[in-house]
């Protein structure tokens, strides 16, 4: 049996023009799939609002100068968008499936994972922070926590049979650097 988990893919950032679209800030690197015409996306908004507990359906996703902008069959003009500003968009995923792209995990599957420098483990991952520049891993040591860039350079091999990432920092992401 397939486990199914809650997984964040945007958040409407405003309201954009006056037929009810809206900039959207990804939290995936899959926009075409997840934002595909007809999609359903659940809403996470606060209780209070009128779109609690509904879900809404993709018409379209457009890019205007590199920004992602999203129409939605059941929003027709900007005083409805305004309505929906700041709601997460979330979907529902099989634990089970990869993304399609190689090299590239759901944040489910690194939270827990050792992580091992030269061969030691020093620490877990605790969880991912996504940032505009790049991801960063949140290792969770025994003393600390320390952010480290998820980029091939220093995170060369991420080995989910094992349980494993591999990272390979440069001095001072994990020690103190000594000044001499």
């Amino acid at each position: 049996m397939s486990k199914t988990e809650t997984l964040r893919v945007g958040r409407l950032v405003k309201a954009h023009g006056l037929k009810g679209a809206f900039k959207l800030e990804l939290y995936t690197d899959s926009p075409k799939e997840r934002f595909a015409p007809g999609a359903k996306l659940n809403l996470q908004v606060p209780e209070t609002s009128p779109w609690f507990g509904k879900t809404v359906t993709v018409n379209e996703l457009r890019w205007y100068n590199q920004s992602p902008v999203l129409f939605l069959k059941e929003v027709e003009d900007r005083n409805q968008a305004e309505t929906l500003v700041k709601a997460i968009l979330l979907i529902e995923t099989d634990l089970s499936e990869l993304p399609k792209e190689h090299d590239a995990w759901y944040d489910h599957q690194l939270v827990g994972l050792k992580v091992i420098r030269d061969g030691l483990q020093v620490g877990v991952v605790e969880r991912l922070e996504h940032m505009p520049a790049q991801d960063l891993l949140v290792v969770k040591t025994e003393t600390d926590e320390v952010l480290v860039p998820f980029v091939k350079a220093i995170v060369p091999e991420v080995d989910l049979a094992a349980g494993t990432v591999t990272i390979t920092p440069p001095g001072g992401l994990f020690e103190e650097v000594i000044e001499e």
